[in-house]
């Protein structure tokens, strides 16, 4: 079995600061996609979203730049290993850009969770920082 990837892109109307701060904050987290998140600014914390479909642990933060996680859903098979997620933030005319890379994604089901990031993350965050 061979893991894929996928990378998502999107601008939102606001700081990089604003948009790290926001996806490691439980508070933040929560608000932009509508699902409760526990998170943490600490690399090496562990957090949940969408009410503990999706755990993981930081693994690398970049302050206002980069944020490194580890990522799985309930839907994952015991066996499979952990996906992870890079996301990385960069000033934008007007915003932030926003690019997510998923990779070591469950043979298959890459279209499942390139339609998953964007209905549930890059549409309700472009709703959330209009």
């Amino acid at each position: 079995m061979s893991a894929k990837e996928i990378t998502i892109s999107a601008v939102f109307k606001t700081t990089k600061e604003q948009l790290y701060c926001d996806w490691l904050s439980s508070e933040g987290h929560t608000s932009f996609t509508g699902g409760e998140a526990v998170t943490s600014e600490e690399a090496g914390a562990p957090f949940t979203a969408w009410d503990g479909y999706i755990e993981g642990v930081n693994l690398e933060l970049n302050k206002d730049e980069k944020i490194l996680q580890s990522w799985r859903t309930m839907e994952f098979d015991k066996e499979d290993s952990d996906s992870q997620i890079e996301i990385l933030l960069e000033p934008e005319s007007g915003g932030v850009k926003f690019t997510l890379t998923h990779s070591n994604i469950p043979d298959g089901d890459e279209e499942k969770y390139k339609q998953g990031w964007q209905e549930h993350y890059i549409t309700p965050m472009s709703k959330y920082y209009a």
